[in-house]
């Protein structure tokens, strides 16, 4: 799986978790290059505080468009060290 911003491949990995129909894809496989952390936060029930990064690619930011949970709940464990995108990252096999 692939997952790509403003033609640059953010993230690919064959090992992603679905939830909640997000790929979830291993840290170590984001490319952080493009990544900017951002001091938003949001907090869901079952999984916990997320954290947010802006990808930055071409000189353009999508802000807050990868998320991940530094601490997840015990019913989310599963996402702690994985990242997932939305707002204009295109998820692809």
């Amino acid at each position: 799986m692939k997952a790509i911003c403003k033609g640059a491949i953010i993230a690919e990995s064959n090992d992603t978790i679905v939830v909640e129909g997000n790929h979830y894809y291993p840290m170590g496989t984001v490319n952080m290059e493009y990544m900017k952390p951002s001091d938003t936060t949001t907090v869901f029930p079952w999984k916990g505080v997320a954290s947010y990064y802006s990808i930055n690619v071409g000189g353009e930011s999508n802000t807050d468009a990868a998320w991940y949970y530094p601490e997840p709940k015990d019913a989310a464990k599963n996402t702690q060290e994985y990242m997932a995108f939305w707002r204009g990252v295109e998820v692809v096999e």
